[in-house]
C-alpha cells in the first residue's frame, strides 16, 4: 500500500495560516463532515455520485468547472435538485499559479455566468494570500480542505484513496473527492467504502454554506 506524507492528505497549520479568512475545517464538536466533490458535472461520473449519495440520504457540495456546467446543464441541475450545493471552481480549472491576476479572477466571473453560488474553491488550491481579499468581495466562503482523498492520483488503487480518508478523517473535516473522468477508475470502488463506513462511524454529513 503507497503510504503518502500527512500534509499530502491534511495540510499544515502553518499553510491554512498564510490564507486567513478561507475555510478548512468545521466545528470540531459533534461529529460531522462536509464531503465535496471537485472539476464536474460530466455525465461518466457526476449521475452516478448523485445515485450513491441519495441511496444513503447523504447531501455535498459540488465545486464545479464552469465550462462542464455550459455543456453539461442538465447534470448541473440534477446536482442541485438533489438538495446539493454547488460552488465556482473557475470557469475552465483556471490555476493561480500559471496566469495573471487579472486572468484568473475573469475566468472566475466567467464561470459565475452558469454557477450562481457564494462559494468558491481554487483549482489545486492554488491561491495567493493577496488574492483573498478581492475573492471574498465575490463570495462569502472561500472553502479549501482538511482531508484530500487523491482519487485523482493514477499512483494510487481504490483502497489506497479508502484509507487515506479513513485515516486522517475526524470531526469538521471538509473531505475532497473528485467526480471526473480522471479519478473515476478510483471513485467508483473508493467511494461507496468511505460513505458506508463514514456512516458506521457515527458520522453526519453537511453542506458548506
Amino acid at each position: 500500500m503507497k503510504l503518502f506524507p500527512r500534509w499530502e492528505v491534511m495540510p499544515p497549520k502553518w499553510i491554512r495560516m498564510i490564507y486567513p479568512g478561507t475555510f478548512w475545517r468545521g466545528e470540531e464538536t459533534g461529529k460531522a463532515v462536509f464531503l465535496t466533490f471537485d472539476d464536474g458535472p460530466v455525465p461518466e461520473a457526476t449521475p452516478w455520485v448523485c445515485d450513491e449519495l441519495k441511496k444513503r440520504n447523504i447531501k455535498a457540495t459540488f465545486f464545479c468547472v464552469g465550462e462542464n456546467v455550459k455543456k453539461h446543464p442538465d447534470i448541473y441541475r440534477m446536482v442541485i435538485e438533489g438538495g446539493h450545493k454547488t460552488g465556482n471552481h473557475t470557469f475552465n480549472h483556471k490555476q493561480a499559479w500559471k496566469c495573471s491576476g487579472r486572468e484568473y479572477f475573469e475566468n472566475i466571473e466567467q464561470a459565475g455566468r452558469y454557477i450562481s453560488s457564494e462559494l468558491y474553491r481554487p483549482p489545486h488550491g492554488q491561491l495567493y494570500p493577496w488574492q483573498v481579499r478581492g475573492l471574498k468581495k465575490l463570495f462569502t466562503r472561500i472553502v479549501m480542505w482538511d482531508v484530500l482523498s487523491k482519487d485523482y492520483d493514477e499512483r494510487l488503487n481504490a483502497n489506497e484513496v479508502f484509507e487515506n480518508v479513513k485515516k486522517f478523517v475526524r470531526p469538521g473535516s471538509v473531505i475532497v473527492f473528485h467526480d471526473s473522468v480522471k479519478a473515476w477508475p478510483r471513485l467508483k470502488r473508493a467511494l461507496p467504502q468511505t460513505l458506508d463506513y463514514l456512516l458506521d462511524m457515527g458520522y453526519e454529513f453537511k453542506v458548506i454554506s
